[in-house]
C-alpha cells in the first residue's frame, strides 16, 4: 500500500520542507538496507544510539509497543524530541514510565495519524444533519493492541477527551479480535469499537448514528493523514511545546487498556 499511495503524490511538492530523514536502524541489517534504498536514507546504523549527536529528533516508527521505552530512553535522556508510533503504550503504568523519561514537557509526541484525517471528522453540516449522536460504532481491521488506537483517537477528536467514559463491556470477537462498549456520561452517546482480527475483513470506519440520521467516516487517505501527523510533530520540535499536553494521549491509553481485558 505504501508504494501505491506514494506514487500518487506530486514530488517534490509533497515533501515536508526543511527536514530530512538521515539515518535508519532496524533489528535486521538487510531490512535496514532495504528501507534505506527505498526511502533514500543516506546512513544505516547498526545500533540506534549511534544516531546520538547526529540527529535533531527521532522517529520511533515501530508498533512493538513493549520495546518503546527501552529504545526511546537514550534519546529522551539526551533531550531529543521523539515521535513514538501508535500506540504510545498499552496501559497507564507504561505510559507514565515513558513520561518520566522526558526532560521537558511535550518531548514525546505520539498519535494515530487518523487523528488528523479530514475524512474521520464530522463537518458542521453533517453534524447538523444527523443531530445529537446517540450511537457511534467503529471497526478496524487486524488487532486491538496495534489498531484500536486508530478508532480511539478520531473518536476523542469527535467527542472530546475531557470526559472519562464508562466501560459497558469488553470481550473477544471472532478468532482473535476484540470488542469494547463504552458510555460517555448520561447525555453522551454509547460507543462500540471492534478490532476485527485476522479472519474478518472490513473498513477502518466510525459510523455516527444521530437522532435524525447517520454518517459513515471511512478512512481512505493514508498519505494526507501521515503527512499531517509528521507536520504536527515537526512544529512541536521547533517550538518544544505540545499544544494539548498529554491529556489526550492519557485518555486514549486508558480506553485502549479498557478493551484489552
Amino acid at each position: 500500500m505504501i508504494p501505491e499511495y506514494l506514487a500518487e503524490q506530486d514530488w517534490p511538492a509533497a515533501r515536508l520542507p526543511d527536514v530530512e530523514v538521515t539515518h535508519v536502524w532496524t533489528q535486521d541489517r538487510a531490512l535496514s538496507d532495504h528501507i534505506a534504498r527505498a526511502a533514500r536514507i543516506r546512513r544505516v546504523v547498526d545500533h540506534p544510539e549511534h544516531m546520538l549527536g547526529e540527529i535533531d529528533a527521532l522517529l520511533l516508527a515501530r508498533d512493538d509497543v513493549e520495546n518503546h521505552c527501552s529504545i526511546a530512553a537514550p534519546f529522551l535522556r539526551a533531550g531529543l524530541p521523539v515521535y513514538i508510533d501508535k500506540p504510545v503504550a498499552l496501559d497507564l503504568a507504561a505510559f507514565d514510565e515513558l513520561l518520566a523519561l522526558q526532560t521537558y514537557p511535550g518531548q514525546i509526541f505520539s498519535c494515530s495519524a487518523l487523528r488528523f484525517a479530514p475524512e474521520m471528522r464530522l463537518s458542521a453540516d453533517e453534524a447538523a444533519r444527523i443531530g445529537r449522536p446517540r450511537l457511534i460504532s467503529g471497526t478496524t481491521p487486524k488487532f486491538w493492541d496495534t489498531y484500536a488506537i486508530h478508532l480511539i483517537d478520531p473518536l476523542l477528536v469527535l467527542l472530546g477527551h475531557e470526559r472519562r467514559p464508562q466501560r459497558l463491556f469488553s470481550a473477544p470477537f471472532g478468532h482473535d479480535g476484540r470488542i469494547l462498549g463504552l458510555k460517555f456520561d448520561d447525555t453522551g452517546p454509547e460507543v462500540i469499537l471492534c478490532a476485527l482480527g485476522s479472519n474478518c475483513s472490513g473498513p477502518l470506519e466510525l459510523r455516527v448514528h444521530g437522532e435524525r440520521g447517520w454518517s459513515a467516516l471511512t478512512f481512505n487517505d493514508s498519505f494526507t493523514a501521515f503527512r499531517a501527523a509528521l507536520a504536527e510533530f515537526l512544529a512541536n520540535v521547533r517550538s518544544k511545546f505540545r499544544k494539548e499536553g498529554q491529556d489526550f494521549n492519557r485518555r486514549a491509553v486508558e480506553i485502549l487498556a479498557m478493551g484489552r481485558t
